[in-house]
């Protein structure tokens, strides 16, 4: 049996969500069925940087090109992508649908999302999502019926030791955005006691002049660090050190740096939109992502409340205890066994 997966955007050592999720289960699903011959599929720009990198011994590498098939008894668009009808059985994963619902990127790229996410739904024979939250919006804006649908969140990676050395530091991490609302972010934490300092971890995207510009204007600038994208070894240090971890994005289809956080034994603030209540349940503290307000009282309670802050720091270790990749990739190969029998 052959299994094909879209492998693109796991290679490489900045990865994305995406990213996490495509290496967690293409390997994942290698190391638990080594029976199976598994195609790892490249698009052309990642086709040839795929070869720096290891893969499973009972993987192949194939070539992925537009409106081509490949032989497979499966294949798995891996990014809510799939580009030609030729496959006999296929699934696909979506992560969000927030270029459809928001203005949140460029008119290209909601054109060409758009466009790639109205064909996967239809050349899926089955869909995963990430969350309850993403289902409901592919039932809604993309008019797929329910019973197409399986319903698998994310996993977390739990670190060997748990930090005691914490610092008076709010950590946010994703990339510097619209959508993940940093610059609102900015605005509240002007308003919290002097001594503590706001670091922001993530590549800069979308609309992110914004948020510099917020930055420069606060009179907190000089508490205020960018450091862009950071590698594991830097954000397992950024974890260990914070004492709150801030992630009032306005749109998620998931959430993974909400899960990490908790992961790590740090209290989370997060939004009460989206998939991040769902994700975070009773764990976390949620705000309105679109109230300076909400956001400035939620970081000043929990900077006031050590108890707080030990409370739900052990709430979010039992919550994220509750996520695991082999869950993930058991749950995805019984996808593959709903077709495949």
């Amino acid at each position: 049996m052959k299994i094909a997966l879209d492998a693109t955007y796991s290679v490489g050592r900045n990865l994305s969500g995406v990213g996490v999720y495509s290496r967690q289960i293409l390997f994942g699903l290698a190391e638990t069925h080594a029976a199976t011959d598994f195609l790892y599929c490249y698009r052309p720009h990642r086709f040839f940087r795929s070869f720096r990198e290891h893969i499973a011994r009972n993987a192949h590498r194939r070539l992925l090109l537009k409106g081509h098939s490949v032989s497979a008894d499966l294949f798995h668009g891996l990014n809510q992508r799939i580009d030609s009808t030729r496959y006999q059985r296929t699934v696909s994963t979506f992560h969000d649908l927030f270029v459809l619902s928001g203005d949140y990127s460029t008119a290209d790229f909601r054109r060409k999302f758009a466009q790639q996410a109205h064909e996967a739904a239809q050349r899926s024979n089955l869909i995963i999502a990430v969350s309850n939250f993403t289902a409901r919006q592919i039932q809604e804006l993309l008019k797929v019926e329910p019973a197409r649908i399986r319903v698998i969140p994310h996993g977390v990676r739990r670190p060997p030791n748990l930090s005691a050395r914490r610092e008076k530091m709010i950590l946010f991490v994703g990339a510097i955005q619209r959508r993940k609302n940093v610059t609102r972010l900015v605005e509240a934490f002007a308003n919290v006691p002097s001594g503590w300092k706001l670091v922001l971890a993530g590549s800069l995207g979308y609309a992110a002049q914004e948020t510099i510009n917020g930055i420069a204007n606060s009179a907190r600038k000089d508490d205020i660090r960018v450091l862009g994208y950071v590698p594991g070894d830097t954000l397992e240090d950024l974890f260990a050190r914070a004492s709150i971890v801030a992630f009032p994005s306005l749109d998620e289809g998931f959430g993974m740096p909400v899960l990490d956080a908790m992961a790590h034994g740090i209290p989370v603030l997060t939004s009460n939109v989206s998939a991040l209540p769902e994700v975070s349940g009773d764990a976390a503290l949620l705000v309105d992502p679109t109230d300076v307000a909400s956001i400035a009282d939620g970081l000043c309670r929990l900077i006031g409340d050590e108890s707080l802050r030990t409370k739900l720091a052990q709430a979010g270790l039992e919550r994220s205890s509750e996520f695991s990749w082999e869950r993930a990739v058991q749950a995805t190969w019984k996808v593959y066994q709903e077709l495949l029998s």
